[in-house]
């Protein structure tokens, strides 16, 4: 057991601060509202702009995709698919004239480059002759084609939609990735942190101060986002990533600094003492947490994807200005309010803090204590439950079939796979790099692709003028997200092609099929690097903070339980359909970079609670009291802060889910599970019990590795007395 170190008698750099920041509070909040307002000016000014471009750099579809552009632009540019239906049949006059005037108008708009016609292509009218497609080539890339350019192409597609009895609609990834409405989940997430933060508190004045400084962190965190986007190449929905975070976490580090002040002034501390307490003890674990957070978050640039680094990168600027903001904003806000923090208290709620033998939380961690076996077993059972559907989890992209019926990307969808077959929703689009003989070889090797048994149509090559580039497509007969598409262009790059390759023609398969297939094979491989990268930084963290190899191999693998909870929820839900309906989602594959993400995120974010539960025990346990009566006094003392600060992360990332897209639901839906579970079944139930079981082996730490690690302590000022509570003498 590592012996217990002596408190310090020097100040340390931290209460140092807190009382710089007691002393000139006026000065720091004022930088702080003219910092803010420089950065929105800023942002309104010289913000850059989001990009849709999801390259894949060293994969076969980024080559294919970068050997168009260089030889074929004409060829490179975004699509859609422009459907037509018409039970007359599409060569009846009525629906051939609306088609006509819908082509023709969609052609003089400056945005499109080429309509190839239904009419000028027999193979784009389906069979039964009731439906045609048309295919739109826009002058530009992916990411050039913004949400106000494809709104007037959906506004030219329903001027006609119905005419004469004709169905118009327009698809593919250009609709799809532009026409989700807007929804103001960061609104809803900050409604429900208001009521949650009155029961925690009761008091209006306490409520407010964790709210105003998280809405500071918000507005400089999009701010400077957006100003670094004129560098940095940020996704488009890297908003909406950065304020379910944002909010989450800048409430929370500010949440427990201000508990940890109310807790100070309740025993009798005055203000700036209880501002230092505040900075040194919660302030410690805010700083901690937010670093093992934006370590995690950084910690997606090993996946080796441009467009998942940066939103990583959009995460740990929310998550480091969380941390400021709870460091400098939050100890001057209460320096400011003082014994006023208690002002405007609500009836029936006002709340204390700090270590209570009589409240539900000591009880509840003494009768855990008396019992701890049945309860580790419980818990640890009840999360394994929870996990086993992630062994079936199937990893996929979305694609317009998952989405509403809504929209226009999802009713083209359905048009072009009753019409055409499902492998017309996900061609793959063969780009050939032809030698000076070549040119003929790719008749053969279109003939030879078309009699594969997952095969079901090869359009006509197209060459470039200078005849060394062709490209034609390949549709499946299966959907996009089919298991057989994924085996079928896998056995054309390994089996097929290889073969065709003479007289120097090199075949390369992009498209959305084979860049997503491309990007799953990436993030899979690489998974494994991200969790060992992770999980050993977290890992060499805890220990250099705790000085406990038991507690920091402990919550990585309570952290690992609630990750794979939150797993088998995704499944259940998305993948398998239970209760989808209730949300408004059909059944599909789990986002392939959903894993990925969530685990850096919640990696980091069970951290937080984390952090304050051990550090408060340990505090505890410093202070005198054995292991048993430190458990109970720390449970007693962070309990309800974590409660209502998980509620709030719940209650935020669930607000996420009524929103209409898909992705985002799954998110939602994900994060709030893992911090429900981690802040109930883990610190309340699986902590205490194991930690009952160890007992003084909690605290095992290897002499020569407590000689090797630096001491980053998270325990109180130099001057913090034995904390208050159930005495030191076990249960």
């Amino acid at each position: 057991m590592a012996a217990r170190k002596a408190a310090t008698t020097t100040p340390s750099m931290l209460e140092r601060w807190a009382r710089f920041t007691h002393r000139r509070r006026g000065t720091i909040l004022g930088l702080w509202v003219v910092a803010v307002a420089v950065l929105m000016f800023g942002m309104r000014q010289y913000g850059g702009e989001f990009t849709g471009d999801f390259s894949l750099p060293g994969s076969e579809s980024q080559r294919a995709l970068d050997l168009l552009e260089g030889r074929f632009p004409a060829r490179a540019g975004a699509e859609a698919d422009l459907l037509f239906k018409d039970a007359r049949g599409m060569n009846a006059p009525e629906a051939k004239a609306v088609a006509d005037q819908v082509i023709s108008e969609l052609a003089a708009n400056e945005l499109i480059a080429e309509v190839e016609s239904p009419y000028e292509n027999p193979a784009f009218i389906s069979r039964d002759g009731t439906i045609a497609r048309a295919v739109l080539r826009f002058n530009g890339r992916q990411d050039d084609i913004d949400s106000a350019a494809a709104k007037e192409i959906m506004n030219i597609v329903d001027a006609y939609n119905g005419k004469d009895g004709v169905q118009v609609e327009v698809g593919g990834d250009a609709i799809m990735f532009n026409e989700q409405p807007e929804f103001g989940s960061e609104m809803l997430g900050m409604l429900a942190a208001v009521v949650i933060l009155m029961i925690a508190f009761g008091s209006v004045v306490a409520m407010g101060l964790p709210i105003a400084s998280a809405l500071f962190g918000l507005f400089s965190g999009f701010a400077s986002i957006a100003l670094l986007a004129n560098f940095l190449g940020f996704p488009e929905f890297s908003g909406q990533f950065a304020a379910m975070i944002g909010i989450g976490v800048g409430i929370d580090y500010s949440l427990l600094v201000v508990t940890r002040f109310r807790e100070g002034l309740h025993a009798g501390r005055p203000v700036e003492d209880s501002v230092v307490m505040a900075v040194t003890t919660a302030g410690k674990s805010v700083i901690f947490a937010g670093v093992v957070v934006a370590i995690a978050f950084l910690g997606l640039f090993v996946m080796g994807l441009p467009f998942i680094a940066m939103l990583g990168t959009s995460g740990a600027i929310v998550v480091l200005l969380a941390v400021v903001v709870a460091l400098t904003i939050t100890p001057a806000l209460l320096s400011l309010v003082g014994h006023r923090i208690d002002s405007w208290k609500v009836p029936f709620l006002h709340q204390t803090e700090g270590v209570d033998p009589s409240s539900l939380w000591y009880r509840l961690s003494r009768r855990i204590q008396r019992h701890p076996l049945p309860f580790a077993l419980a818990a640890a059972g009840t999360l394994l439950v929870m996990a086993s559907p992630l062994l079936v989890m199937d990893l996929g992209f979305t694609d317009a079939g998952n989405g509403s019926t809504e929209l226009h990307s999802r009713r083209a969808y359905d048009l072009l796979a009753e019409g055409f077959g499902p492998g017309f929703n996900g061609p793959i689009v063969a780009v050939v790099d032809l030698g000076e003989d070549a040119k003929e070889s790719v008749q053969e090797a279109l003939a030879v692709i078309a009699k594969d048994p997952g095969v079901a149509a090869v359009s006509p090559p197209f060459f470039n003028e200078g005849g060394d580039t062709a490209v034609f497509s390949i549709f499946p007969t299966t959907k996009p997200q089919s298991d057989h598409t994924t085996d079928l262009v896998n056995r054309l790059r390994s089996d097929v092609l290889p073969g065709l390759e003479t007289g120097g023609a090199d075949y390369y398969l992009s498209g959305s099929t084979g860049f997503n297939i491309d990007a799953a094979n990436q993030i899979q491989e690489r998974m494994p690097l991200l969790f060992l990268g992770v999980i050993g930084m977290s890992f060499i963290l805890l220990t250099a903070v705790f000085r406990s190899v038991v507690i920091a191999i402990k919550a990585a693998i309570m952290n690992l339980l609630s990750i794979g909870a939150a797993y088998g929820v995704l499944v259940a839900i998305f993948q398998w359909g239970w209760g989808g309906n209730l949300i408004g989602v059909d059944k599909g594959p789990v986002e392939v970079f959903l894993p990925m993400m969530m685990f850096a995120i919640l990696f980091g974010l069970s951290m937080d609670y984390e952090v304050f539960l051990i550090s408060r025990i340990r505090e505890e346990y410093l202070n005198g009291a054995d292991t048993p009566t430190a458990v109970a006094n720390g449970l007693t003392a962070t309990a309800r802060v974590i409660t209502a600060a998980a509620a709030i992360m719940v209650t935020v990332f669930l607000a996420f889910v009524l929103g209409p897209d898909r992705v985002i639901k799954e998110f939602g839906i994900g994060l709030a599970t893992a911090i429900l579970v981690d802040a109930t079944i883990v610190r309340l139930f699986l902590v205490p019990s194991t930690m009952e079981l160890l007992r003084d082996a909690n605290w095992w730490m290897p002499k020569w590795l407590d000689r090797l690690l630096p001491d980053i302590n998270v325990d109180g000022p130099h001057d913090a007395p034995v904390a208050s509570g159930a005495g030191a003498g076990g249960k």
